[in-house]
This record gives C-alpha cells, sequence and structure tokens, in this order.
C-alpha cells in the first residue's frame, strides 16, 4: 500500500538527497503513517484507517463521525 493519509490526503515528498561529493540521486519523504482502530458509536463498529500523526490530531479535534463523514463524503470506502 502506498504512504497516503486517508484523513488529510498527505503523500511521500520526493526530491533529491544529496552528498558530501554532491552526488544527487532521487528520494522520498514519507509522512509518519500508522494504522489506527476508532469506534463508531453511530454504527456500533470499529474502522481501521491508514491516518498520518497529524491526522490523528484532525480526529481528536473534530471527532471520528465528523472525519469519517468527510471521508465518506469524497468517495472513500471504509
Amino acid at each position: 500500500m502506498s504512504a497516503h493519509c486517508q484523513v488529510t490526503g498527505r503523500a511521500p515528498g520526493f526530491g533529491k538527497q544529496v552528498s558530501h561529493s554532491h552526488v544527487r540521486t532521487n528520494r522520498r519523504w514519507n509522512p509518519n503513517i500508522q494504522r489506527k482502530r476508532y469506534f463508531l458509536p453511530s454504527e456500533g463498529r470499529t474502522v481501521t484507517l491508514r491516518v498520518s500523526a497529524k491526522g490523528i490530531k484532525t480526529i481528536d479535534r473534530d471527532g471520528i463521525e465528523a472525519v469519517v463523514a468527510r471521508i465518506r463524503a469524497r468517495g472513500e470506502k471504509i
């Protein structure tokens, strides 16, 4: 699976790694993706989300119900 956050949409950043001799090679910066389980009281079940650290903070701030509603409005299946 790719390193994409289901809440914020964060994806890997791409660039160059520059060595001491100034040789440039490709590299990528992956977001801090975690698999987290959340309980949805309205459905009486848990959902597993792939979220970044910032996505976890967003869920803490807005609530899991509001975040899941946003994800479903985008057309993503949970």
